[in-house]
């Protein structure tokens, strides 16, 4: 019991030590990736998110979110979103498909004047970098949250050599360190306890609360949706679904 308490601590200290980075490291393009996230609400934009695997996660946080702005849109690959697929490395296995990104950016409803986040934490896959690149030849603005330090760790599996953080209008480094895994222990043969999901997810919360507040300063409402489990909740986002009905495509 001593021995998993101790193990629990260390890792939230790690995830705290992590987010704490973050804060302190990432102020600056958090500043401006809230602003780009106004910016595009202000001009009659759309965002998007899209990860995948386990990147899915942080992305799927941002939608239909209580507290969180309504315009927020998933951008969905078919099996690749999290891991509902079966067998599960089907889904690894179709990040390394050549052209698929290309496929699903072209039959999806984004267009020039958009913005898409991309959160990849190796950020080395085909489809990350593909669908960075294909999106800012379409015109859509891109945001790339990822680990910067498997570009010098790692390979690019991409026919360019290069990764996600190479093809973006600004980035969000996590500072999760190559292989995801926070703690080691002499009785277990591999690393364990991975921090990406919290981090990440902090993150872009982060982001989304410097884009309100810097909407907020410009005279413009936040577009964003209330709890549907406190009263009067569910009318206030009717009433914004109402309003941005043509930017919002979950409801569709």
């Amino acid at each position: 019991m001593a021995d998993g308490t101790a193990a629990a601590r260390r890792f939230l200290d790690a995830a705290i030590g992590l987010v704490e980075r973050v804060r302190d490291e990432e102020a600056d393009s958090v500043t401006a990736a809230g602003k780009l996230v106004a910016d595009t609400v202000v001009d009659g934009g759309r965002l998007f998110a899209f990860g995948a695997g386990h990147s899915s996660l942080a992305a799927q946080d941002l939608v239909y979110r209580a507290g969180g702005l309504a315009l927020m849109n998933l951008l969905a690959v078919p099996g690749a979103v999290g891991v509902d697929v079966v067998p599960a490395t089907l889904g690894s296995a179709l990040e390394r498909v050549d052209g698929l990104a290309t496929a699903v950016l072209d039959s999806s409803p984004l267009r020039a004047g958009d913005l898409l986040i991309v959160i990849s934490l190796s950020g080395r896959n085909a489809l990350p970098v593909e669908m960075a690149r294909h999106a800012r030849e379409l015109g859509v603005k891109v945001i790339g949250v990822t680990s910067v330090a498997y570009a010098t760790a790692t390979t690019s599996r991409h026919s360019s050599g290069t990764f996600l953080k190479d093809h973006c209008d600004l980035v969000l480094d996590s500072k999760i360190g190559v292989g995801d895994a926070e703690l080691t222990h002499d009785a277990v043969p591999a690393p364990f306890a991975p921090a990406s999901t919290v981090v990440t997810s902090a993150l872009l919360q982060a982001v989304m609360a410097t884009a309100a507040a810097d909407l907020a300063d410009r005279g413009v409402q936040p577009p964003l949706l209330r709890s549907g489990n406190v009263d009067g909740g569910l009318d206030w986002n009717d009433h914004v679904f109402r309003e941005y009905g043509d930017r919002i495509f979950y409801l569709r």
